[in-house]
């Protein structure tokens, strides 16, 4: 399964943030991390549906979990 980054917007609540989580589970996917220094997850999903994640008002972007290099 791809594996997904999700933010929300600065503004999101603790509250919105779980129903968030919520979404992405009711979807099928499974969160792999949680992050303390933005409101975000990492979330396994099925091929397909992570565009309704997309769609929460209180996301701010789904990207693809990939390796990130600095020259």
């Amino acid at each position: 399964m791809p594996s997904y980054i999700v933010t929300l917007k600065d503004d999101a609540t603790d509250e919105q943030l779980a129903e968030a989580k919520e979404q992405a589970r009711e979807q099928g996917g499974e969160i792999t991390h949680e992050y303390s220094l933005i409101k975000g997850f990492a979330v396994k999903f099925p091929e397909g549906h992570v565009q309704t994640l997309e769609s929460h008002p209180s996301v701010n972007s789904v990207e693809p979990d990939q390796e990130v290099r600095t020259q």
